[in-house]
């Protein structure tokens, strides 16, 4: 099994959505996110160097909702996870995104998925 570092729960605030009312509003977004990190060599030197900034991440997560505006959260995710991969060179990354309220009737809607490096690190 791979090692896994995550970040629940994470709520971000972005313009997101087909409909014209929703294009001219802040709405909440949630996420959890997955990644895979061999987390050994931080283990044995106990270097925060080494290791992945989980809150460089989310503050990365939360300016790039801040600054793009998308009408899917599909959409959202595949940007997101591929800078993600990218920024901070993570050979996996499972996301799962909600958008509460979307349907009146369930707590939240969303989408999840599990994209991969080309390269690994």
């Amino acid at each position: 099994m791979k090692d896994l570092v995550f970040i629940e729960g994470l709520k971000a605030q972005a313009v997101i959505g087909v409909y014209d009312w929703e294009k001219k509003i802040q709405q909440d977004l949630l996420f959890d996110l997955e990644m895979e990190h061999d987390n050994r060599v931080p283990a044995e030197t106990d270097d925060l160097a080494k290791t992945l900034d989980y809150e460089a991440i989310s503050n990365f997560i939360l300016s790039f909702c801040a600054e793009r505006q998308f009408e899917l959260i599909e959409t959202l995710a595949e940007h997101l996870v591929g800078d993600l991969i990218g920024q901070f060179k993570l050979n996996a990354v499972t996301l799962t995104l909600r958008k509460p309220g979307a349907v009146a009737a369930a707590q939240s809607v969303g989408v999840k998925i599990h994209r991969k490096s080309a390269v690994t690190y």
